[in-house]
């Protein structure tokens, strides 16, 4: 059974920083594209930033937000600095078999329960 789950999500000051973590069991990450989506409120979700040989970033959080992978915990991270109160939001992982290329939001066969981010001013 897949699980993915998120940590380190909190309130933090505007310019602040948190990192957040996704775990993942019954899948190795090696073989995923991992990815950060968020949501914030009245709004869709969004893509944010995803790993698989390489990174990407949305341009709304490029130069800020560092994505990261560590396969011997099978863990990925989401390091966010310099962040602003728009960066507010529920931020979740996904996953996607990397043979299979990006896709669409809701091609991702797994996600996590989410963690709450807010930026406050």
């Amino acid at each position: 059974q897949v699980q993915l789950v998120e940590s380190g999500g909190g309130l933090v000051q505007a310019g602040g920083s948190l990192r957040l973590s996704c775990a993942a069991s019954g899948l190795s990450i090696s073989f995923y594209r991992m990815v950060w989506f968020r949501q914030a409120p009245g709004k869709e979700r969004e893509f944010v930033a995803a790993i698989t040989w390489t990174t990407e970033y949305a341009d709304s959080v490029k130069g800020r937000f560092t994505i990261s992978r560590d396969t011997a915990k099978n863990t990925v991270y989401l390091q966010m600095n310099s962040l602003k109160p728009e960066d507010t939001a529920v931020y979740y992982c996904a996953a996607r078999p990397r043979s299979r290329g990006a896709g669409t939001i809701d091609d991702y066969d797994y996600w996590g329960q989410g963690t709450q981010v807010t930026v406050s001013t």
